[in-house]
This record gives C-alpha cells, structure tokens and sequence, in this order.
C-alpha cells in the first residue's frame, strides 16, 4: 500500500497539491491547522514508501513557517494564537505538494499532460525535458567538482578560495545547460517539432480506478479545514 502513490498519474498528485493550497485557506485557528496537518501527515504514514524525502521537506517548510511565525508575532499585535495559526497554514499549504511533487516521473507528466489535458506536444516534450534536465543537474554539478579535483582546480582549505570555487562552478553548470539545450532543441526539430501538428505517443495514459480513490482523498483531505472551520 505505500508504494500507490507510484502507480497513481501525476496529474492526481499535482490535484493534491493545488487542493491543499485551496483548503489552507480555512486555516484560522491553531486547533484547525494542527488537525489538517496531521490529517496529511496521517496520510503521508500510510501511503508514502518513505519518510526521508517528507521530512526533509518539511523541513524546509518549517523553516517558512517559524519566519512566518515571528513576523506575525511581531507586527500581528504579539498574538501568539494567530502567529500559530499562521505558521500551521504555511505547513498545509506547501508541504503536501513539496513531497508530491518528488513522486512526479516527467515523462509520465508530458505524457499525461498530452494526452489527458491535450496541450501542444511541442510544449509538452520541452517541459519534460526541462524537468529532466533539472533533475540531473546534481549529477552535473558532480561531475564538474570531480574534473577541477582531478586537474588541480578543487577549493581547498582557503575559504576565500570556496566563493571563487562555486563561482566557477555555476558557470560551468551554466555552460553545460545551455550546452544541452541546444542539443535537445537541436533533436526535437530533426523530430519535426516545428511543423507536426499531430502526433503519437508511446506510452498510454489511462484513468484508473485508484486514480479515483487518491483523488477522492485528496478532496477529503482539503475538505477537513473548511469543514472544521464551519463548526
């Protein structure tokens, strides 16, 4: 069962995402916010095959959300029920879909977003393949830091020579972004991208039951704030 979320479309957990940014909306008060929280976190338990990419992304939004919580503390008239409050809709707002978000495979994305929502291919395949691109840039990174090591270019223990390091470093990366882009823009007009107007896909996009089901939960979960928020 946690391995669902692999199986369910990308357009289903980007809908989770954009639900959860309506429904933190009914968050007003702490009492609201701790139970919609933990409603996604009661979730998130079940359905996610880890916990150590959420938890570094809630991190990261817990982050948000203490700056949050001391600006409105701070100029909210020392509040500390709406600075909780505030604090607790950032948490419902951002981290469902930052940790969706890591489960999305491009691909699947172009494909669906081809198929299922009938965007223009040419669109379709350059945001896959930006999105593809953005995740490899680590690799890249990577490989540059362990060519400069190999040539004698590394930082070492200066640490004014770090800035100067990463300073080289992103204009490498830059180079070889660009670098890949003129390739792929390159491949995709020999593809006729410029001129075909209608084209087939390689994999399908089906509609499945279990997409229903994790739809359906991703409309229960929003609905808990609003809910809560009536009575």
């Amino acid at each position: 069962m946690r391995s669902l979320v692999t199986k369910v479309n990308p357009l289903v957990l980007i809908a989770f995402g954009l639900l959860a940014i309506v429904g933190s909306f009914a968050v007003r008060d702490v009492w609201t916010g701790i139970i919609a929280f933990g409603a996604y976190a009661v979730a998130a338990l079940l359905f996610l095959p880890t916990w150590r990419f959420p938890l570094v992304c809630l991190g990261f939004v817990a982050f948000a959300a203490l700056t949050l919580f001391y600006s409105t503390w701070l100029l909210g008239g020392r509040d500390l029920g709406r600075a909780f409050a505030a604090s607790l809709r950032i948490l419902v707002l951002a981290w469902p879909g930052s940790v969706l978000a890591g489960f999305i495979d491009p691909t699947r994305l172009a494909d669906y977003l081809a198929q299922r929502l009938g965007l223009p291919a040419r669109f379709v395949v350059a945001f896959s393949a930006a999105l593809q691109r953005l995740t490899q840039l680590r690799d890249t990174w990577e490989q540059l830091a362990r060519t400069r090591r190999i040539r004698g270019f590394g930082p070492g223990s200066n640490p004014i020579a770090v800035f100067g390091h990463a300073g080289s470093m992103t204009f490498g990366l830059l180079v070889s972004a660009l670098r890949d882009a003129m390739n792929m823009s390159i491949a995709m007009d020999a593809r006729g991208f410029a001129t075909a107007h209608v084209r087939t896909w390689a994999e399908a996009a089906p509609w499945t039951r279990l997409d229903n089901a994790a739809l359906a939960l991703a409309v229960a979960l929003a609905a808990v704030a609003p809910i809560l928020s009536i009575f």
